[in-house]
């Protein structure tokens, strides 16, 4: 072949491998046939949206506030108060498959308007039963406080023997279905809400507009608390009754705050949520930047999801294929060594965490001898920061030092090793139990009382014919706390303004340590003078190892969504989300509860003798349960997350290896090739030619 030959054949070959344009098939939105887009609806929505987030996580806070309350003002032991904690989630869960699922192809913004709506009503219909239960008469306090003590008993004698159908005693159910119906109504906001953000913004701006929401909702539970604060210190019935007559105050365990108040203002600020979402349009035109990257996997899903919706053979048969899918893929999720340690994980330091969270302000309440407003106010002041700030630092340290996931698995474990080992620390800040005569300590003023030893009657007491189901506290000037003035043994009373003081107190006398005339006052007396510095250093490591423990939160994010295939990364996330729910959210807080119910010195007894709330618990008891069981899950969580890192290592080194092997592989086929192609002519090498001629 001459030397013109091969120059044609080359000019052939160039000739024929230039790339064809292909038509172009975007889709492009005309002035004439649509308006511009709009992104003031967006921002509407955006709008919308955190408010919501806003009104529920402050109905959540706000519901955790009260647990105390509830539990006094219905007269029910903890585990039940778990029971109705837990019940948001199972309304949560009743209905979350079929929203997820089939909201999509709806009207989202009106979906999510009608579920705020049911959310408000759910939350109004928490604090209903305050308008049907008779309301705690304070004077009838008043009047017993007053009366000798041989009045004292024919009144309480009389009230026993009158064994009458207590209304209030099953109230309590309107707070549960209330609450199932605030799950329910929870439900659509957040895959819906944020899908529609997600799918009608610009890809740069929609991780910006997530973060927003999100950011509101960790402000939310701040102001639940600090709302539970403040309605802590109304008295229950304000509104109903004469406050001049109360004798006691929120720092008496008698004390039941308005715990109804605040759900009355959280259902309102749901149903005005609503409002907006119902003026919203189904869609919004997508901006031009995100129509114009037709490489966008995002856009080929809504522009292929809209084909398929105008055809119904084709949409059946994708559902077909997806149910198909289903359990090829959840055996893949959980072929996944890392993705199942790493979930259960997650589920025993969520269940660790649930549990300390819901009973952390009874803890205080009772270990430190703090009220329930001042509880719920460092908790929503101080913890919840440390938690928001924990989680933002978190997400700063992965962009900062762009941290694979290795290391996010590393920096998740580390926090919860650290968060615990500080945790472990707090069973040396507690306080002793309070000096309470038959339960404490013996009426000598000797302690402490065993098992066996507590009775609340003796013989100073004896001819008073007292009802030890009775909780009404007084404090000697022994500075032993007494069940009631008529255990004390005191035969009469004087009131000075609100403070009322008992008098010739026989059982005080013979513990006192000085001359007087033996009197004592409403309320139960305070701890011993190194509690408040107790629980000062509580709250210092309280708030660090809140800190610490949500420093891991993103790192952790990050591992479960790299640590699987792309495709299943939304199954993964919704198998997770639903791990956590059933098995910790709803479980945690009544185990827990059944748990610190057992720690209980005093209990309390409705009008017909059955059992009611705790009055009393054993402070040393409550403490060992209470951090020992968040510690043992938290400890068993780190074992599994060991479990992970060292699987996510071996996994991860057995891949480099390959990668280099097959790196190593690919550079001695290209320099054996090169070497080929050296020593041949290009024309006759097809394997030669350049990848551009490849194409031909």
């Amino acid at each position: 072949m001459d030397t013109s030959s091969k120059e044609n054949i080359q000019l052939f070959c160039k000739n024929a491998v230039q790339p064809v344009e292909r038509p172009s098939f975007k889709t492009e939105y005309s002035p004439s046939e649509e308006k511009p887009p709009c992104c003031g609806e967006l921002k509407v929505f955006l709008g919308a949206l955190s408010f919501v987030y806003f009104a529920k996580a402050l109905a959540e806070g706000y519901l955790k506030s009260t647990i105390t309350q509830i539990e006094r003002r219905f007269e029910i032991p903890s585990s039940l108060v778990g029971v109705i904690d837990g019940s948001f989630e199972i309304g949560n869960l009743l209905v979350i498959t079929f929203v997820s699922y089939f909201g999509a192809r709806l009207h989202r913004p009106k979906i999510i308007g009608a579920g705020c709506l049911v959310m408000g009503v759910g939350t109004l219909l928490i604090a209903l039963p305050q308008l049907f239960m008779e309301h705690i008469s304070p004077c009838f306090l008043e009047s017993n406080s007053q009366l000798p003590t041989s009045v004292m008993k024919k009144a309480q004698s009389k009230i026993n023997n009158e064994c009458e159908v207590d209304t209030s005693s099953s109230m309590w159910v309107y707070v549960f279905l209330g609450n199932l119906l605030r799950g329910i109504g929870e439900t659509p906001i957040q895959p819906l809400g944020i899908t529609y953000l997600d799918d009608f913004s610009s890809e740069d701006n929609a991780a910006f507009y997530i973060g927003c929401v999100q950011t509101v909702a960790i402000i939310g539970p701040i102001f639940g608390f600090l709302l539970g604060s403040l309605c802590a210190k109304l008295y229950v019935d304000i509104g109903f009754v004469n406050l001049d007559h109360i004798t006691i105050t929120p720092k008496d365990p008698q004390w039941v705050g308005a715990w109804w108040l605040g759900y009355l203002i959280a259902g309102v600020l749901s149903l005005v949520a609503a409002v907006p979402f119902w003026c919203l349009p189904k869609s919004l035109l997508r901006p031009q930047s995100r129509e114009d990257s037709s490489s966008s996997e995002k856009s080929k899903f809504i522009i292929d999801d809209h084909t398929e919706y105008q055809t119904p053979n084709r949409e059946k048969a994708k559902i077909m294929e997806m149910a198909r899918d289903f359990l090829p893929s959840l055996k893949n999720l959980f072929g996944n060594p890392v993705y199942f340690l790493y979930l259960c994980a997650s589920t025993l330091q969520f269940n660790s965490l649930f549990g300390m969270v819901t009973y952390k302000p009874k803890y205080i309440e009772q270990q430190y001898g703090q009220s329930p407003s001042r509880a719920n106010f460092v908790i929503g002041l101080i913890n919840i920061p440390a938690v928001a700030l924990g989680i933002f630092s978190g997400g700063i340290v992965m962009k900062k030092f762009r941290i694979g996931i290795f290391g996010a698995a590393k920096i998740y474990l580390g926090s919860s090793a650290l968060g615990y080992l500080l945790l472990l620390s707090l069973f040396a800040l507690g306080c002793e139990n309070s000096d309470v005569a038959g339960l404490t300590v013996s009426y000598q003023g000797t302690k402490p009382v065993s098992y066996h030893e507590r009775a609340l009657f003796s013989d100073c007491n004896s001819r008073c014919k007292c009802s030890e189901t009775n909780w009404e506290p007084m404090c000697g000037e022994n500075g032993i706390t007494y069940a009631s003035a008529c255990l004390a043994g005191c035969q009469t009373s004087t009131r000075s303004g609100k403070t009322t003081i008992f008098h010739n107190c026989t059982c005080v006398g013979i513990a006192a340590s000085m001359s007087g005339n033996f009197s004592g006052m409403v309320g139960r007396c305070q701890k011993d003078n190194e509690c408040p510095k107790m629980f000062l250093y509580f709250l210092v490591v309280s708030v660090i190892t809140s800190y610490t423990l949500s420093l891991g939160g993103i790192p952790g994010y990050i591992l479960l969504l790299r640590c699987i295939k792309p495709q299943l990364k939304s199954f993964a996330l919704g198998i997770y989300t639903l791990a956590i729910r059933v098995l910790a959210g709803i479980p945690a807080p009544v185990y827990f509860g059944v748990l610190i119910d057992t720690s209980c010195l005093k209990w309390g007894f409705q009008r017909c003798g059955s059992r009611g709330s705790c009055r009393l618990y054993d402070s040393n008891a409550f403490r060992h349960i209470y951090l020992g069981l968040t510690m043992l899950l938290g400890v068993m969580s780190i074992f599994l997350s060991i479990a992970v890192l060292y699987t996510l290592k071996k996994n991860y080194v057995s891949k480099h290896r390959s990668l280099r092997t097959k790196r190593e592989r690919t550079m001695t086929s290209t320099r054996i090739r090169k070497e080929s192609c050296a020593t041949s002519d290009l024309l006759l090498q097809p394997s030669c030619w350049p990848a551009k001629e490849t194409q031909l």
